[in-house]
Formats: structure tokens, sequence, C-alpha cells
């Protein structure tokens, strides 16, 4: 039983989850959209969503703690210049699951994780 259990492992150990979230994160960002399995996507809403609480802070102390985590300057930057402006006034919520049924290969479970006004987003690039 999975009771009290802190996290999903995702069939990987500490490094390569790690990794996995950094790289989805990265990708999140980047594109405002991507799809992935629905236990991957669960796992990275608690990870994405904290880094956009601390990018809304606009501090150097900030900056720091996001490029920790993502190690990649241009989406460190456009995670405080961007998206942390726009979420300031909202008190979490900043990601959006939408379930799109089983892939065909192996029957896993999709699912597209958002983030919240992707289509404002879009409209203005």
């Amino acid at each position: 039983m999975r009771h009290k259990k802190g996290y999903r492992k995702l069939g990987r150990n500490t490094n390569q989850r790690a990794a996995l979230l950094k790289g989805l994160a990265i990708s999140l960002f980047e594109h405002g959209r991507i799809t992935t399995t629905l236990p991957k996507a669960k796992e990275l809403r608690g990870f994405a969503e904290r880094l956009v609480t601390i990018a809304r802070r606009e501090s150097p102390q900030a900056h720091r703690l996001v490029f920790a985590r993502l190690q990649n300057k241009e989406i460190t930057k456009k995670l405080l210049n961007e998206y942390g402006p726009k979420y300031k006034e909202r008190p979490g919520g900043y990601t959006r699951i939408i379930k799109r049924g089983r892939r065909l290969g192996d029957n896993a479970e999709m699912a597209y994780i958002e983030m919240v006004d992707y289509e404002h987003f879009n409209a203005e690039e």
C-alpha cells in the first residue's frame, strides 16, 4: 500500500527523477503546454508551481534559487520576467492538467499539462 508515501518514484532513481523533472519543467515553461504521462504530469505540477511561487518574489535570491533548480539561463529569465509578475496576485494553481486518453503503444494514460492562461501566452507570440 502507498499510505503516507511522499512522491511518485516514476521507475527511476533519485538523480534520474530530478533530471526528468528539470527537463519537463524547462519544456513546460518554454512552450506553455506539454504532453506527458499522467503520473509525470502530476509530479511535475508541484515542482513547477514551487518554481513559479519563488519567481513571484522578483529578488536576486529568487533568481539564484530558480537557476539552481533549472540550470537554464533563458528559462530562468522567462520565469522571473514573464510568469512571476503575471501570477503575482494569484495564490497558487498556476498549472492545469487535462487528461487526453491512452497512448497506443503501451496504453499509458496521457495528459496535457499547461500553464493557466496558456492561450494568453500563445496570442502574444
